[in-house]
Order: structure tokens, then C-alpha cells, then sequence
């Protein structure tokens, strides 16, 4: 059995259902029922096929509905026990390096490497020790102050991860980003554990190097799958969500991968796209109604 998830928080209706019913018909496929998981937030349809018939469906839906966030799955493969997710842009809603360069007047030029990173256009690993380079001198105490003035939780990011922790799931946060970011944030909002860079620092003064192994896309795919193999999961019980081309070697590993609010070569790729609704519709995906959530 196939599951068509429909989120459109506070105005789906029954015409949606009635026509994206229509288009899995078009399909060639049957639609036994449906049902509310949250009335006019998210709606689950049955759908008789194939793991064969998910990928087609998925493109006929997202085609077919005008902003509405479509999840199809399998059935039996909703349920997630690892929760893998991408700190800037995804669980906050600031590229914290661009936020950070500006105590130094150098916001622009580096959102601008930021971007074309995030786009695919240059190498992640070049990008990220250019832009740290530049951040040469600046004194960490602007890191605490950025984190408190500059950094915002995505809305629905505590929510989701709380909810997930206590559901059994394990949460991970993967990051290009830093541990003096990703730790305190990870502490905020649940996360078990944490891949991000190392800033080095001296006197009080950032070096402009990044200190041990760099958290690239690869290393994002590879603590995914060194958590799956630890976990002995199987791949569909793993969910991914990010938004950057770095992001796309473990949203293409994971069971269900996730682009949120994502750069178009992520979005294409992703088997979810999440353009529309919050961080919680990741709960309406796997089948979880409002009042099973952790209320922040």
C-alpha cells in the first residue's frame, strides 16, 4: 500500500483531496479511502500500487497540486528511528557564517560564496576555508552575541525533533556549519548528537582556519550511514532533510530524503519537497497527528 500525505496547514480541503484522488486515478491506480490526520492541516490517501508506481506518483502530484506539499511512500516504511538533519537554512532559519561575517563588514561577499556553494556552483571544502579565512582576526566573543542577536529557530524545529526523541528516534545533527553554533542549538531543540567544523581560535581572536576534519557533503552521507549501520537500520528508517547542494549525498542515502525550502538541484533530487508548511509537516509525513506532538 502506498500513502499520498497532503499538508497544507490550516487550507487543505476537501476539493484537494478530491483532486489529487483524481490524479492518482490518472494514474492508473486505485484510491480505496483517505482521512484526516489533522482536518484542513493534513490528509493521508490510500493508494493500491507497486513500490514501482511511488516515483511516478510523486512527479504526477507535485505537477498536479498548486501549493500543497505532497509525501508518498510506502506504508509500511513511514515510521523513522533516525532522524538526520542540516543546521543553516534548515533548522535555523540563517546561514550562521553570513550572520557572523558581518561583525566584520563582511556580510555580502561572503553570502555570496555562501549562495554559490549552497547552489552546487563551487566546491564546498574551497568555500568554506575561504570564507573562514576571511573571518581572520575577529574576536569570538562576536560569536556569542551573533548566536543571541543574529540566530533564529526554523518555526516547527523543536517541535519536530522533541516529538521524534520521544518516539525512540535518534536525531542528528549534520552540519558544515560550527560547534559553536550546532552544539547550543542541538542543546535547544533535542538533537542526540553532533557533526560540525571547529573554529581555531587564539587570544581571544579566530585564526581564520578550520581545526580537524571538515564536515563536507561526504561527511554528512558518512555519519548517516555510521549511525544507520550502528542503529542496524535499514535504509528506509532513516529520514534526511536539508536545503544546499551539500546536502545531497545523504538526503540521496536516506530512506526518505528531504528538501526544505531547498535550492533547486537539492529540490530535484529529493524524494520530498517541503516549499509550502513548517518543519512539522516532517511529523504529518510519518503519519503523527497534532496531539501526539511535544509542544515546545
Amino acid at each position: 500500500m502506498i500513502i499520498v500525505t497532503l499538508i497544507a496547514a490550516g487550507r487543505l480541503t476537501r476539493d484537494n483531496i478530491h483532486d489529487a484522488r483524481r490524479l492518482v486515478a490518472d494514474a492508473g491506480l486505485e484510491s480505496p479511502g483517505w482521512r484526516w490526520l489533522d482536518e484542513g492541516d493534513a490528509a493521508d490517501i490510500e493508494v493500491e500500487g507497486s513500490p514501482t508506481a511511488v516515483g511516478s506518483l510523486r512527479a504526477r502530484l507535485r505537477e498536479g497540486l498548486v501549493g500543497i506539499d505532497v509525501v508518498v511512500q510506502l506504508a509500511e516504511h513511514r515510521a523513522k528511528q533516525l532522524f538526520v538533519a542540516d543546521m543553516d537554512s534548515t533548522m535555523v532559519g540563517q546561514e550562521c557564517i553570513d550572520e557572523l561575517a558581518d561583525y566584520a563588514g563582511l556580510k555580502a561577499p561572503i553570502a555570496a560564496i555562501t549562495e554559490r556553494a549552497m547552489q552546487g556552483e563551487i566546491d564546498f571544502r574551497q568555500a568554506l576555508e575561504e570564507r573562514v579565512a576571511a573571518l581572520s582576526g575577529l574576536g569570538i566573543v562576536q560569536i556569542e552575541r551573533c548566536r543571541r542577536d543574529k540566530i533564529s529557530h526554523n518555526p516547527g524545529a523543536a517541535t519536530l525533533v522533541r516529538t521524534l526523541r520521544a518516539r525512540g528516534a535518534t536525531t542528528l545533527l549534520v552540519t558544515g556549519g560550527f560547534h559553536d553554533f550546532a552544539d547550543p542549538l542541538a542543546a535547544q531543540l533535542g538533537f542526540s548528537e553532533v557533526r560540525a567544523n571547529s573554529l581555531e581560535s587564539m587570544h581571544g581572536h579566530l585564526t581564520g582556519r578550520v581545526v580537524g576534519e571538515i564536515v563536507d557533503s561526504a561527511a554528512k552521507r558518512a555519519a548517516l550511514v555510521e549511525f544507520r549501520e550502528q542503529m542496524g537500520l535499514a535504509p528506509h528508517q532513516v529520514m534526511a532533510v536539508g536545503d544546499g547542494a551539500n546536502d545531497l549525498p545523504m538526503i540521496e542515502e536516506a530512506g526518505l530524503g528531504v528538501a526544505y525550502h531547498a535550492k533547486p538541484r537539492l529540490a530535484q533530487a529529493a524524494d520530498v519537497r517541503i516549499d509550502h508548511n513548517d518543519l512539522t509537516a516532517l511529523l504529518w509525513a510519518q503519519g503523527i497527528p497534532r496531539r501526539e506532538w511535544v509542544a515546545t
